[in-house]
């Protein structure tokens, strides 16, 4: 059965034949795709209150809408980002932080719809890409937000057929492109090889331990206290634009649901930062799940502009083009 909006296309996300049995590859065009869903599916919420999400789809069988200046079923920047990443991986085969950082500075310089804060300031800071997020760091002295997370699902991919180490070090490398605390490298680092364990047909929630023992001891603390089993959003210090309310949130929407839509709908249903948490949601839950567990009614509708790069429009079976070409070969 093929999705709706790309019937006979090359790269359709289809039905694995086993549903309960998903496939690495389905499992990465989860991954990929999922995010993207959650991050349009969210996008609507955004800063609303917690319960906005039930209140509007009582029944739970959520559709995308417009809504807070978003289209139906449009991605915001999370997936956006996300996208330049996947491209500057495979066109230069492998991760070129200056490349990927450029790709980042064209895409600003277009003026996307929205784009995080810190971001704007960074990519648009005029110093080397080695230097930006930095110096950013060292005049403000705090700079955890969720942006690095939200664009992790096409590198998570990627490097998903290295060991946890080597992932774990590129997740880093990416996020300080525009994130100059360590704390946001290291909550990077973990839902990369969350996502790393998933793809390889593993429980991510078991790998947590692991690999919070790979977190730079200073950060280690904060990290486990979020990803502990009997964390509760409830419990978050911070508002969820921060990237410890933000991961912990989606490992505790992946650990308190079954499925991919119902993970990703107690994401939403938080409030606050709703297109950021839903994607990273989206993100694990697809790699759980796989493409199977997306909803049709959500894929046919979702597309993600490009600015910065002419009228460029990617629709589902594009990004499941993309992914297919990001799936490793494990070594």
């Amino acid at each position: 059965m093929h999705h709706p909006g790309c019937p006979d296309r090359p790269g359709c996300p289809d039905r694995p034949s086993h549903p309960d049995r998903p496939s690495r590859t389905d499992r990465a065009l989860g991954a990929v795709l999922g995010s993207a869903a959650g991050d349009a599916l969210g996008a609507p919420f955004e800063f609303g209150p917690p319960g906005a999400y039930t209140a509007r789809f009582p029944d739970g069988r959520a559709t995308m809408h417009a809504g807070g200046g978003w289209d139906r079923g449009e991605a915001t920047d999370d997936t956006q980002m996300a996208v330049l990443i996947a491209r500057s991986l495979l066109a230069r085969g492998g991760l070129d932080l200056p490349d990927v950082f450029r790709r980042f500075q064209r895409w600003a310089a277009a003026e996307p719809k929205d784009i995080g804060l810190q971001t704007e300031v960074v990519l648009g800071s005029g110093l080397p890409w080695d230097r930006a997020a930095a110096a950013h760091f060292e005049v403000n002295g705090r700079a955890a937000g969720n942006g690095s997370l939200m664009r992790a699902a096409p590198s998570a991919v990627y490097f998903a057929g290295r060991s946890r180490t080597a992932t774990m070090d590129a997740a880093r490398r990416l996020a300080a492109l525009t994130h100059g605390d360590p704390a946001a490298w290291e909550g990077t680092a973990v839902l990369h090889e969350l996502i790393r364990v998933a793809l390889d047909g593993g429980d991510p929630l078991h790998a947590v331990p692991a690999a919070l023992a790979e977190v730079h001891p200073a950060e280690r603390d904060r990290w486990a206290a979020v990803l502990a089993p009997d964390w509760h959003p409830e419990l978050a210090t911070e508002f969820n634009g921060a990237a410890w309310p933000c991961l912990g949130s989606a490992v505790w929407a992946l650990r308190t649901t079954d499925t991919y839509e119902a993970a990703v709908g107690a994401a939403i249903d938080l409030g606050g930062d709703t297109d950021t948490v839903a994607a990273v949601t989206g993100a694990l839950a697809g790699a759980v799940h796989g493409v199977a567990a997306i909803p049709n009614r959500w894929l046919a509708p979702l597309h993600v502009p490009l600015p910065g790069s002419g009228d460029e429009v990617l629709r589902a079976h594009e990004l499941a083009l993309m992914a297919r070409e990001l799936t490793p070969t494990v070594i």
